[in-house]
C-alpha cells in the first residue's frame, strides 16, 4: 500500500472518529438538557397540582374531621379533566401505599412510590412500550392525612428529536467525509511528493548514477530527509572510492609481498653463491651458513602465515567451549621464564566459545610480539579475567611503544612500525594481520593501549555461549 493512501486512511478514520464522538456528545447533549428541563416542568406541574389538591380539600364541608376517600378521588378527577383538553395522568396514594384513584394509562410501576416519604420529591424516566415518560412522586399533608400524589408527563418527542439528530448527523459526517477524503487526497499527495522524489532517485543510483541527487522542494522533515538522502549518497561515493583504494592497497600488498620475498632471497642467493664459487674459512663460512638459515626462517614463518591468513579468511573453524586457563596453562608452558625475557601469568577461571588452536596463535603471535618490542630483562604480563559476558585476554610489555598515528595500521599485512627491528627478530609483518582476522571469526577485535617509550597493552574480549549439542 503506498504511502499516501495509508496518510489518507489514517486521516479519514481519525477524522471519522472525532466527528463520531463529537456529534454523539453534542446530540447526546441537546437530548439531557431537554430531557432536563421536561423533568423541570414535570416537577412544577406536580407542585401546582399538589396545591390545587390541598386547595380542594380545604374546600370540603367542616363536617369531616378526616378526608374521606370518596372525596379524594373526586378531587383528582377533577384535578385530572381540569385546565387541559387532553387528560392529565395521575395516580394518588394513601398512608400505607394503597392506590386510592389512577388515571386510565397510568401504568408506572410502584418503585418510585415506594421511596417517597413526607419530605421528599422524586422522578424517574420510564419507558412503557414505545413511549418515555417522566413519572414524578411527592407528598400531601391536608386534613389529617398523608397521600402520595404521582404524575407521568409524555416525552416521547424529546426521545424523537435525539433520534433525528443522530440520523442528521451521520448523514452530515458522511457528507463530510467525503468531501474530506477528496481534500485530503490531494494534499497527501503534496505531502508525498518528496518521498516520490527520493523513490525516483533510489532508483537511478541502483542503475549506477551514483552522481544523481534528489531535489529538496522543502524544509521539514521530508526535507531533512532529502538531505540526509543525498548524504548518504555522497557517503556511498566515498565508500565506492575507498573500495578503489582497497583495491589499490591490494596492488601494494602484492607489491609488498614481492619486497619481503626479494629482501630474504637475495641474502640467500648472494650468501649461498659466496660458499659455492669461494672458498671462504671457517668463521665465513659459518656466517653465511647463518644468513641463509636466518632468512630461510623468515620466509618460513612468513609462508605459513600467509596460509593462516589465506584459511582464517574462509571460516573454516568449528568453535566449541573452551576452558581459559588450559590455554593460558599452555601459553606458561611454552613462554618460561629464564630467558632473555621474563614472563608473569595472573589468569581466572572461565570458559569461552572458542577454537582453541586460533586462540592459541593470537596469544603466541602477541607474545612474539611484546618479546620483539622488550629489551633484554624486561617483563611482559599475560593476564586472563572473566567479564559479565565473556572473557578477556591481555599481552602487556615495557617496550617501545605504539605511536597513536601507526595503531590503526599495525593489523596490514607485511607493516612495521619498525621495519629494521623487526627484520632484524624475523619479523614480517603478518602476525597481528593473522591476529585481527581470527578474531574477526570469533566477533571480536584487538584493543591497543600504547604509548611511546613506555610500552603496550594489547587484549581482546571472547564471549562466553553454552555449547549447543544435538542428541539423537
Amino acid at each position: 500500500m503506498k504511502f499516501s493512501l495509508k496518510l489518507l486512511l489514517s486521516t479519514m478514520i481519525v477524522m471519522a472518529m472525532a466527528l463520531g464522538f463529537s456529534g454523539f456528545y453534542f446530540v447526546n447533549y441537546v437530548f439531557e438538557t431537554s430531557l432536563e428541563r421536561e423533568a423541570g416542568q414535570a416537577l412544577d406541574e406536580s407542585s401546582i397540582l399538589s396545591f390545587a389538591f390541598e386547595t380542594a380539600a380545604l374546600n370540603v364541608p367542616a363536617t369531616y374531621h378526616v378526608l374521606p376517600d370518596s372525596t379524594v378521588e373526586e378531587i383528582a378527577s377533577n384535578l385530572e379533566t381540569g385546565g387541559r383538553s387532553t387528560s392529565r395522568l395521575l395516580r394518588i396514594s394513601d398512608e400505607e401505599k394503597n392506590v386510592l384513584y389512577a388515571s386510565d394509562g397510568f401504568e408506572a410501576d410502584n418503585g418510585l412510590l415506594m421511596q417517597i416519604d413526607e419530605s421528599t420529591k422524586s422522578y424517574q424516566v420510564i419507558r412503557i412500550g414505545d413511549k418515555y415518560y417522566i413519572h414524578t412522586g411527592v407528598s400531601l399533608n391536608t386534613l389529617d392525612r398523608i397521600l402520595y400524589l404521582e404524575t407521568m408527563r409524555d416525552v416521547s418527542e424529546v426521545f424523537k428529536e435525539r433520534e433525528l439528530g443522530f440520523s442528521l448527523y451521520r448523514k452530515v459526517t458522511i457528507i463530510m467525509l467525503l468531501i474530506g477524503t477528496l481534500i485530503m487526497h490531494f494534499i497527501a499527495s503534496w505531502l508525498t511528493k518528496p518521498i516520490r522524489i527520493l523513490t525516483g532517485a533510489t532508483k537511478k543510483m541502483a542503475a549506477g548514477d551514483y552522481s544523481y541527487r534528489a531535489k529538496q522542494i522543502s524544509q521539514d522533515e521530508l526535507g531533512q530527509l532529502t538531505m540526509d538522502f543525498n548524504n548518504m549518497a555522497n557517503a556511498l561515493e566515498e565508500n565506492i572510492g575507498k573500495l578503489e583504494e582497497e583495491i589499490e592497497a591490494r596492488e601494494d600488498f602484492v607489491a609488498a609481498f614481492a619486497h619481503e620475498l626479494k629482501t630474504p632471497l637475495t641474502a640467500i642467493i648472494g650468501y649461498a653463491d659466496m660458499l659455492r664459487s669461494h672458498k671462504l674459512d671457517e668463521e665465513k663460512s659459518f656466517m653465511s651458513a647463518n644468513y641463509i638459515y636466518t632468512e630461510g626462517k623468515r620466509l618460513e614463518a612468513m609462508s605459513f602465515r600467509l596460509l593462516d591468513i589465506i584459511v582464517t579468511k574462509r571460516n573454516e573453524v568449528e568453535f566449541q567451549v573452551v576452558s581459559a586457563e588450559s590455554i593460558l596453562g599452555y601459553m606458561k608452558e611454552m613462554f618460561v621464564d629464564g630467558g632473555e625475557i621474563n614472563f608473569s601469568f595472573q589468569y581466572e577461571n572461565g570458559t569461552i566459545w572458542a577454537e582453541a588452536n586460533l586462540i592459541k596463535t593470537v596469544l603466541v603471535n602477541l607474545i612474539d610480539n611484546a618479546c620483539k618490542a622488550s629489551e633484554e630483562g624486561s617483563c611482559v604480563e599475560i593476564k586472563g579475567y572473566a567479564l559479565e559476558d565473556g572473557y578477556r585476554f591481555a599481552v602487556k610489555d615495557y617496550g617501545v611503544g605504539i605511536p597513536t598515528e601507526e595503531q590503526r595500521k599495525i593489523t596490514k599485512a607485511f607493516y612495521m612500525v619498525d621495519k629494521s627491528r623487526a627484520r632484524s627478530k624475523n619479523g614480517a609483518g603478518l602476525g597481528l594481520a593473522l591476529c585481527a582476522e581470527i578474531l574477526r571469526l570469533h566477533h571480536s577485535e584487538l584493543e591497543i593501549e600504547s604509548e611511546p617509550g613506555k610500552g603496550s597493552c594489547i587484549s581482546f574480549v571472547l564471549p562466553r555461549q553454552e555449547e549447543e549439542t544435538n542428541e539423537k
